[in-house]
């Protein structure tokens, strides 16, 4: 009989078999939307909620890249640092963070609880991350990661949907089960196995942490993870979000991965206008298919139209950096300086706080 015991716990060791399971709970309701096809071959599939062909209310069309004396790049916008005079804010939300690099942000509450958006710490799961690396030549160079003490004191994690270059299962397990994670809807069977505390939360679902309310808004993406992408027995299975923060009266707003559509202006309608906006810029660019990366990704000029009808106090751009993936986009940079164009150029009365990887800012 002991022999039996002594068995079973080497197979669990061995295969991971005895590992506690994870808790998920599911955050929808009245007043929440799961936007699922309802017929067709798409039937049971998240959609987003306005598709169909899209019109911009602001595109550039030539010059759109001119060389700005806030960057100081090693050649040609690539390996920069933005070393511009910032805007002042004068905000005073209570709000600090911190920008890990691509969608990644430490983020400190006015009350003092953290959380952590989108952490990717290097490049992607294996074996897409060799397979990449493989085909493209192409290694991103880490950004910035979190201390041991911000590891151990974590409140929550959120991700925005389950692309790779947002959602990382190493990660998670170096980071832990000790924070609540946050997901759109359908993601929790992407974790790994470990007693992981998740919540899935449908569009307008709310949930809180302490005093921190926290909203899951709508996007306009698409979601896949898949050795090959766009395989269609694997697309838009789980859905994709947007998240609002809310404590002591003060928003900050997270975009997610998503194009231009009329869910910007919603958002505003619901929770009126916002403090601090993290907009995504880039991978909006593709001489093969320039449509398609446009209605997924927000451009540039997309991103302030977006952020003016949110009426966004200030609003801090991601996506660019020298450690993007840069994929979709002409250099590590070349998104920041159509920003900076563009910004003049539409005369657009939303500040700009920019950042490089790992600057942190109190807002």
């Amino acid at each position: 009989m002991k022999f039996k015991a002594i068995t079973l716990i080497l197979a669990c060791t061995m295969l991971s078999a005895c590992q506690t399971a994870n808790h998920v709970e599911v955050i929808a309701g009245e007043q929440t939307i799961t936007p699922l096809h309802q017929n067709g071959e798409r039937e049971g599939r998240f959609n987003n909620l306005y598709p169909g062909k899209k019109t911009y209310p602001t595109t550039c069309k030539s010059n759109c890249y001119p060389t700005s004396p806030k960057l100081q790049c090693e050649k040609d916008s690539e390996n920069c640092q933005f070393i511009g005079e910032q805007q002042p804010m004068n905000l005073n939300t209570g709000f600090s963070l911190r920008w890990l690099g691509h969608a990644g942000f430490m983020i400190r509450t006015p009350n003092g609880q953290q959380v952590l958006l989108d952490p990717v710490k290097e490049q992607f799961d294996s074996p897409v991350d060799l397979a990449f690396r493989l085909a493209s030549g192409f290694y991103r160079q880490p950004g910035d990661w979190l201390t041991d003490s911000e590891l151990k004191n974590l409140d929550a994690v959120m991700y925005s949907h389950i692309h790779y270059d947002h959602f990382n299962k190493a990660d998670i397990e170096e980071i832990g089960n000790k924070p609540r994670y946050l997901t759109p809807l359908g993601m929790a069977d992407n974790f790994p196995t470990g007693g992981f505390n998740i919540s899935e939360m449908a569009w307008y679902a709310k949930t809180n942490i302490g005093d921190l309310a926290i909203h899951a808004l709508p996007a306009h993406h698409f979601s896949s993870r898949v050795l090959v992408p766009f395989i269609y027995e694997d697309n838009d299975k789980d859905l994709w979000n947007g998240w609002l923060l809310e404590q002591n009266g003060s928003t900050l707003f997270f975009a997610g991965d998503t194009g231009y559509s009329k869910h910007f202006s919603d958002i505003q309608q619901k929770y009126g206008d916002i403090d601090v906006c993290l907009m995504p810029i880039a991978s909006y660019y593709s001489e093969d298919n320039p449509k398609w990366y446009r209605y997924v990704h927000t451009t540039p000029e997309d991103a302030l139209t977006a952020a003016q009808e949110l009426n966004c106090k200030i609003m801090i751009p991601w996506g660019y950096g020298n450690s993007s993936w840069k994929m979709g986009d002409r250099t590590s940079h070349s998104a920041l300086l159509r920003l900076l164009y563009m910004h003049k150029k539409m005369d657009s009365k939303i500040p700009l706080h920019i950042l490089n990887e790992g600057e942190s800012t109190k807002l």
